[in-house]
């Protein structure tokens, strides 16, 4: 099948390049000719495991390339938009300007029988507003929204955990049409859920909402153990057995970040109120709450052991991208806890296995080194914020002749306390004694 997919960030790249290794052929289409140019010649302008290997493999079988030139999409049955909805500035609302630009400039270009489908996340009402503009051309709209992971895009896309299909009532095409492009996953046992416009759009910010609850009760927890004495992680283990409640994302640390789970509750939370049913998410505002405390309560843990002053102190930041294997910083909690303690007068070196240089442009400021071994040269506290394998892997005794004072911060929980303290290291974590 001939298909297109519009805008060719993350999420679009990563969807073309998948379709493409699928057998599908693809056109990706960006107004960044940059980017463009970027992804073309297999460098995709963001980390992503895997990608740049897919991108060379899928364009050496003829059936993936780019363009900057809109009209690249004629000819395309099937239309994916994956353009971006940032949170709107001065407000939690999202921001639908690219999603209404690509529509309108992909108008022009559709034939009778083509399927848009919506991939960004976007606020319910949407499919709806524009299925009008879109069945004024004969071709037809359907909502298939994206359950991504940074750092593993490519296997939940050739792979993905479940398929939901939003269409019209009795749009049987149009589910025929989405069954033919998802073939392969369909064919390997994926569950498929068809249903309405509305629901397609909520599921997607569902799940966000449920992820970030569940991070944040964890945090929570965290509040309550550090003034009672318990370990957050070992109540984590305990309760994680219980199959209603399970074990993933109920590890404590900073808190979530990134481009997707903090701007869609608040997004989620901004439509709700339009729609009339705001009290239905006010649990929202305490979840987002939790998640930004836990950035305050890092900064505090960190003059705590400085004896309550950072100012000239060498800080050594062990990670900055919001999670690992990634070198998105967008909302990133590590990267906040960096700029706070260096507004605070400390003189932070910081370092990542890929975010620096994404870091480097949000935050100028800071001090940036290639290796963990270079940042804890000299200094009086090391602090791990993002739980990168090599940081996790760090020997306690070889590190801790390389720092001024053996004072480790664990910002993740993903250290050993026993194996650094018995190197006399003082340890200190989020909710642990």
């Amino acid at each position: 099948m001939k298909i297109s997919v519009i805008g060719c960030g993350y999420l679009g790249a990563v969807h073309a390049a998948c379709m493409a290794e699928l057998g599908h052929n693809v056109v990706g289409v960006d107004i960044d000719a940059e980017k463009i140019a970027r992804l073309a010649a297999g460098n995709p302008p963001f980390f992503e495991p895997g990608l740049p290997e897919l991108l060379t493999s899928a364009m050496s079988t003829g059936r993936l390339a780019f363009s900057s030139d809109i009209a690249a999409v004629s000819g395309s049955r099937v239309h994916f938009l994956a353009v971006g909805t940032p949170q709107q500035r001065g407000s939690n609302a999202a921001d639908l300007t690219y999603v209404d630009a690509a529509v309108a400039a992909l108008l022009p270009h559709l034939a009778p029988g083509d399927l848009v489908v919506g991939k960004s996340t976007v606020p319910v009402g949407t499919a709806t507003r524009l299925a009008v503009s879109i069945a004024a051309t004969g071709a037809r709209l359907a909502w298939n929204p994206e359950f991504l992971r940074e750092g593993f895009a490519v296997k939940d896309t050739v792979s993905p955990d479940r398929l939901v299909y939003g269409v019209e009532t009795g749009d049987a095409a149009s589910v025929a049409l989405l069954d033919e492009v998802y073939a392969a996953a369909l064919a390997a046992g994926t569950p498929k859920v068809v249903t309405d416009f509305a629901t397609a759009e909520l599921v997607k910010v569902a799940a966000n909402a449920f992820l970030a609850t569940k991070i944040s009760f964890i945090n929570a927890m965290a509040e309550v153990a550090e003034v009672t004495g318990a370990d957050v992680t070992q109540l984590a283990d305990a309760i994680g057995y219980d199959t209603r409640i399970g074990r993933r994302f109920l590890n404590a640390g900073l808190g979530f970040g990134g481009g997707c789970l903090p701007k869609d509750i608040r997004a989620f939370m901004a439509r709700a109120e339009e729609l009339g049913a705001g009290d239905a998410l006010n649990f929202l505002v305490e979840v987002d709450a939790i998640n930004q405390r836990r950035r305050e309560r890092m900064v505090d843990l960190t003059l705590e052991v400085c004896n309550g002053d950072v100012r000239g102190k060498r800080i050594a930041v062990l990670g900055l991208a919001f999670k690992p294997d990634s070198d998105d910083v967008r909302d990133s909690p590590a990267l906040d806890v960096a700029a706070r303690l260096a507004e605070l007068g400390a003189n932070v070196v910081a370092t990542d296995p890929e975010a620096i240089e994404t870091s480097r442009r949000i935050r100028p400021q800071l001090d940036y080194v290639a290796t963990a071994e270079e940042a804890a040269n000299g200094a009086g506290a090391v602090l791990v914020l993002t739980e990168w394998a090599q940081f996790r892997a760090l020997d306690p005794e070889a590190f801790g002749l390389l720092v001024a004072e053996r004072t480790i911060l664990d910002g993740r929980n993903c250290l050993d306390p026993a194996q650094w303290r018995s190197a006399g290291w003082t340890y200190r974590a989020l909710g642990r004694p």
